[in-house]
């Protein structure tokens, strides 16, 4: 045996460009082999969860109050001393530093009242709203990560400041919907698109018949709300054929190779497009309601939303998500703040007691709460004319219904409204609360991706079981 020939030498160490392709070239056509089999040769268990997900209902694992959650978002941050958290420590300092504060107290020029047996205090801007207040339980203590809009938006949606499932998309995946002819996760938007956008409806990682159906409802027409909801050449019947011949390729597919989950989810979407076709138009069409009831709700884009939110709980539709911003008050509170209030005033209101009628109250748990709250000073961009500056601190969030304790309050802030200060609420206790509510374990609803579990809370999380009736 030659020992030279098995030494290493200084040349083998140097390859010329024809040489390192002629070595390498193999190794390309492994990776565009490994392109074609796509997840299934990297990730065969995330692969086989898809494939069983479904829309079916489920019965949760624990005791449930509620099944059924209307999220309305106040997005842009309401000023929670403005209207439900008084503040008259506040009033007494206006107009002069506080400690601490880097600023200038700003009382809030709004009245505040007690209202109903609990004698809670309601701002004069929620007048409807404040006659309701034994059912309501109102969390002063709430406080979040970061005051900037978008992500503060986004984290309250999906419990995270990264790409994650929206708080919907969970409850969805852990108890399915009640209706196979209707998505099961809606989202109601008076026009574009939110800060943070599709994030805030996403399903992300779990399966994709998970993600929330976002709807336009400030379109003019029905047609418009829910586009390419009918298809204007192919009659039903014909689509049905369609979908069933479509359905036995797929069967042949699956025997003879492997089922597909991609595939599988895209068939799921078709059959839910073509049940929409009757069931969806139906559900949005307002026209259908009395005289009486959308004079309930009021002529407006948020009582429209808030009548189709009840059209859709009613409908079996397990979460809805009403998208009801314009909170964003830096400057002109005083004007800006009665007039936006008023917009949601009278449909929620109206909302809470149509569903008492129907008897889905109790099963419907409601939250009202914006992504942060506001500072008890006074915004230096306000000029003569002032609002608040963004708080992540303190704000409020208000729950009914659904298994909760109405006539209450709930935590406290301090005597300016600055910080929260007592039984404190994270935006992660709040949806492990949820959660809850709807009979599961935040730390036992989880979903395997990339090796590991996630879940809606990430690591924390506490219930609060106070709030619970």
């Amino acid at each position: 045996m030659n020992q030279d020939e098995h030494s290493a030498h200084l040349e083998d160490h140097f390859l010329t460009r024809r040489q390192f392709l002629q070595r390498a070239g193999m190794g390309f056509g492994a990776l565009s082999l490994a392109a074609m089999f796509g997840n299934e040769l990297f990730a065969p268990a995330a692969n086989a969860m898809e494939a069983e997900a479904t829309l079916l209902p489920k019965a949760p694992p624990l005791p449930a109050k509620a099944k059924h959650v209307v999220h309305i978002f106040a997005q842009g941050a309401p000023s929670h001393v403005d209207t439900w958290d008084p503040k008259p420590a506040l009033s007494k300092m206006d107009g002069q530093e506080i400690p601490g504060q880097n600023g200038v107290a700003m009382g809030s020029p709004f009245k505040f009242e007690k209202k109903g047996k609990s004698g809670i205090e309601v701002s004069e801007v929620f007048p409807q709203m404040g006659e309701l207040v034994d059912d309501l339980c109102v969390v002063r203590s709430m406080y979040t990560d970061i005051p900037a809009h978008e992500v503060a938006t986004v984290m309250m949606n999906t419990g995270s400041r990264l790409v994650r499932p929206s708080v919907g998309s969970w409850v969805l995946y852990g108890l399915g919907t009640e209706n196979q002819n209707m998505p099961g996760f809606i989202s109601l938007r008076p026009g574009g698109a939110p800060p943070g956008g599709t994030a805030n409806w996403q399903s992300a990682f779990l399966p994709g018949i998970y993600q929330g159906v976002s709807i336009n409802t400030k379109v003019p027409t029905l047609n418009m709300l829910i586009e390419n909801i009918r298809n204007p050449v192919t009659p039903l019947p014909e689509q049905r054929r369609q979908l069933d011949l479509v359905h036995k390729l797929n069967e042949i597919h699956s025997q003879n190779l492997q089922k597909d989950a991609q595939l599988e989810s895209r068939l799921e979407a078709y059959e839910m497009a073509f049940r929409m076709q009757t069931e969806a138009t139906d559900a949005f069409d307002l026209n259908k309601e009395p005289q009486s009831m959308r004079e309930m709700y009021g002529r407006s884009a948020q009582g429209n939303q808030m009548l189709i939110a009840r059209r859709l709980i009613e409908r079996g539709v397990r979460f809805v998500q009403v998208w009801a911003g314009g909170w964003d008050h830096h400057q002109d509170l005083e004007e800006k703040l009665p007039d936006r209030a008023k917009d949601i005033d009278q449909p929620l209101a109206a909302f809470i007691k149509d569903l008492k009628q129907r008897g889905l109250f109790d099963e419907t748990l409601i939250v009202w709460g914006g992504e942060f709250g506001r500072k008890p000073t006074r915004d230096r961009n306000g000029g003569d004319n002032p609002g608040r500056d963004h708080n992540s601190k303190a704000f409020t969030t208000v729950l009914a219904g659904g298994g909760v304790r109405g006539g209450m309050t709930y935590g406290k802030t301090d005597d300016f409204g600055a910080a929260s200060i007592e039984n404190k609420v994270h935006v992660h206790d709040l949806h492990a609360t949820i959660l809850a509510l709807l009979g599961f374990d935040h730390k036992k609803l989880t979903y395997r991706y990339n090796g590991r579990d996630f879940r809606l809370t990430e690591t924390s999380g506490e219930i609060v079981k106070a709030v619970f009736a």
